[in-house]
């Protein structure tokens, strides 16, 4: 028979911890509707940009840029990883160290090396188990990422990659599609391709219809544009990966704090069979004493 006293304390631990997950799915809940609102925000800015980016490209014809040249003779490429710095977020980091990792495997397979610059206490932690390098390490900037964060860790990407120290870069994330669909994704930041840019439904826009009469030159203009289409891609992951973790977090809080219901409701069954044993043997002793004495 359980011990009515091991119930009693069992269902008041699990009763405290569904009081803090409903606490933290109702703030996960709080950030996910501003972390939503700043990723829809800057979605449109982006998009908008990278398709005036294509289209100048292909009005001006054959336009050289650094941005744009291959280095297939460079057997290094780099690789930021957008992970969480907090943890309760179900799947959320395993998904994106899960796609990285494939990535990185399949850069092995081809003889390139990848400098990983790992955002994120999880992926930091996780890659120092693994006992994997990290040429970088970025933790700190939660669910509310600035521009002047994310500016610095383009900036040097793009002196890298000018500079022939490695043949492109990749960023891989959580993309957020909707409350209900995220997927974690490896996207090539460089070398830029303007001439096939991604639309919402995942199609490559095709050639514009639109004549282009430049002032200044394209080479100037891109060199103002191709830049500010690297920064503003990574800031736009950085800004899905932030409201991908809340949807995440909010998902399992909310699965933790039912799962904390229905194990109450278990104990407490046990608890009244272990009660209404207990007070069966107590009449049974006390008509057996009656019927000794009788």
């Amino acid at each position: 028979m359980a011990n009515r006293r091991v119930l009693v304390k069992r269902r008041k631990a699990v009763r405290n911890i569904r009081k803090i997950t409903r606490t933290m799915q109702l703030i996960a809940t709080a950030r996910f509707q501003a972390a939503f609102n700043r990723a829809v925000a800057t979605r449109p800015y982006t998009e908008k940009l990278a398709e005036l980016v294509a289209d100048l490209s292909r009005a001006a014809g054959d336009v050289d840029h650094p941005l744009l040249k291959t280095h297939d003779e460079v057997p290094r490429s780099a690789l930021v990883v957008l992970t969480s710095d907090r943890g309760l977020a179900g799947g959320y980091n395993g998904n994106v160290l899960r796609s990285a990792l494939g990535h990185l495997e399949q850069q092995a397979a081809r003889g390139i090396t990848n400098d990983v610059h790992m955002v994120g206490k999880k992926g930091i932690a996780y890659f120092r188990f693994l006992r994997r390098p990290l040429s970088e390490q970025t933790s700190g900037i939660g669910d509310k990422p600035r521009f002047e964060q994310v500016e610095g860790i383009a900036n040097d990407l793009m002196d890298r990659f000018v500079r022939g120290e490695i043949a492109s870069a990749h960023v891989a994330y959580m993309k957020f599609l909707s409350a209900g669909q995220q997927r974690p994704v490896v996207v090539q930041l460089l070398p830029l391709k303007p001439e096939a840019v991604e639309g919402e439904d995942g199609t490559q826009a095709g050639p514009p219809a639109v004549e282009y009469e430049f002032s200044p030159d394209p080479r100037q203009l891109l060199d103002e544009l191709l830049p500010a289409v690297v920064r503003v891609r990574l800031f736009q992951a950085f800004n899905d990966a932030a409201v991908s973790e809340q949807v995440a977090r909010m998902v399992a809080m909310k699965a933790a704090t039912d799962a904390a219901g229905d194990m109450i409701k278990a104990l407490t069954r046990e608890y009244n069979r272990a009660r209404q044993t207990q007070i069966t043997m107590e009449l049974l002793d006390i008509v057996g004493g009656a019927n000794a004495l009788s």
